[in-house]
């Protein structure tokens, strides 16, 4: 029986039609392929979850895929209180929320079409009494919501804000002007956590790890930090959205279930999606081991199905996307120690054993002797960068920090040796 359509989203992938996204009577999604782009070969499905196919999609797929382009918890408690909806509510969120989002989607009501990027003068540059007042204002406003227009969405709990940066300045994007950065205040309750990222991000890259690249920043003595977007991508012409999807979307699992421990998806999971979506993915399953290894050295407990992406670059390629949301959620004792995805079966550095680094090999597909090879070069790697000095763009005071050097520097001895067992 055809579903009795209340309300109807177009979905946007740059300036074509890819399918539209519709609410039925009893609250249910339902999302549809346009038939062009299921008759262009070179269009691509908008998530692994959602191959290419003339039938609709029901409600629990579209939550998962395109309500994970949501905020999350409180985030998006205050978003629905600002724009009176219901946070339960992913449709009228994204038809308020969605114009720009992670990746390259575009969610407009029937009959409009995406703004054309703003030509002439750039974007206002805030100066700091104005950005000190936003970062003020975010808390209870979270991304703008119904302000000037802005349609602004990036999934997380953690707030942040889309921006563009104009001569080292922070603007607020016009409606149609793709965002080229971010913006993560640091809140009040976990204060250095703007400097924890900035460092585990550095010493990530320090270590060849492909992440993104971040700045701390403070204004009027309020951290915050400025995130390059991987998926926005620079020309002569102006900037391009790039399609991009967290492994929760991908696998068609709901953000309310991104953690391992509630039935979310697990490093072997993550490793047969690498496998299945990506187009090397030889070289992709080294870097999603690669970073597993890393943020088990480092401690990020945090490292869910929502903090690991899939990212089609300009040429089409499909590669494990830069991580990001790299923290060492250690330094904060009031949060759970245990990792989002276990490293064999262990849930803590601590109990990393024999046994977990040879189940970690199967759930990777990897041979253990190697595994075993990457693991200790990855510890010998951090502790040369952190021995040799680390350059955190824009942190001078390393006293933000507090002891996190050293405690990440003991970390990665102890994994070398747990690599030898």
């Amino acid at each position: 029986m055809t579903p009795d359509i209340v309300d109807r989203l177009v979905i946007w992938s740059d300036q074509r039609i890819a399918g539209e996204l519709a609410l039925d009577r009893g609250g249910a999604m339902h999302f549809t392929y346009a038939s062009e782009w299921l008759a262009d070969q070179i269009a691509k499905p908008l998530s692994h979850a959602l191959p290419k196919q003339a039938e609709s999609f029901g409600d629990a797929l579209c939550k998962a895929v395109f309500g994970g382009l949501l905020p999350e918890e409180g985030q998006r408690t205050a978003i629905a209180r600002v724009l009176g909806v219901s946070p339960d509510n992913p449709f009228r969120l994204l038809a308020a929320l969605g114009g720009e989002v992670a990746g390259a989607l575009a969610f407009l009501p029937e009959g409009e079409t995406p703004p054309a990027a703003p030509a002439g003068e750039p974007a206002h540059p805030l100066d700091e009494a104005e950005l000190a007042a936003l970062l003020v204002r975010l808390p209870r406003v979270p991304m703008l919501a119904g302000e000037g227009g802005a349609r602004l969405s990036l999934a997380g709990a953690q707030g942040k804000l889309p921006v563009v940066l104009i001569d080292r300045a922070i603007a607020i994007p016009r409606i149609g002007e793709p965002s080229t950065h971010l913006i993560k205040p640091e809140p009040d309750r976990f204060p250095g956590l703007a400097a924890n990222e900035a460092f585990c991000l550095a010493l990530a890259r320090a270590v060849g790890l492909d992440a993104a690249m971040a700045e701390w920043r403070a204004v009027a003595g309020k951290p915050y930090l400025l995130v390059t977007r991987y998926d926005r991508f620079g020309r002569d012409n102006g900037t391009i959205r790039l399609h991009q999807e967290d492994f929760a979307q991908a696998l068609g699992v709901p953000s309310n279930r991104k953690y391992a421990s509630e039935g979310g998806p697990t490093f072997r999971d993550g490793f047969a999606l690498v496998r299945q979506a990506t187009t090397r993915p030889a070289r992709e399953v080294l870097k999603l081991a690669d970073a597993a290894i890393f943020n088990l050295i480092i401690g990020n407990a945090d490292a869910h199905a929502k903090n690991y992406s899939l990212l089609r670059r300009d040429n089409g390629q499909v590669v494990l996307a830069p991580l990001y949301d790299l923290v060492a959620t250690h330094m904060w004792p009031e949060l759970s120690a245990k990792l989002a995805m276990r490293f064999g079966r262990a849930p803590i550095l601590e109990d990393v054993d024999a046994e977990s680094f040879a189940r970690f090999a199967e759930d990777a597909g990897l041979a253990l002797p190697f595994l075993r090879r990457r693991a200790a070069a990855m510890a010998a790697g951090i502790h040369g960068a952190i021995v040799d000095g680390i350059e955190v763009p824009g942190l001078a005071d390393m006293s933000y920090l507090g002891g996190l050097p050293a405690i990440v520097l003991d970390r990665a001895e102890r994994l070398a040796l747990k690599s030898k067992l």
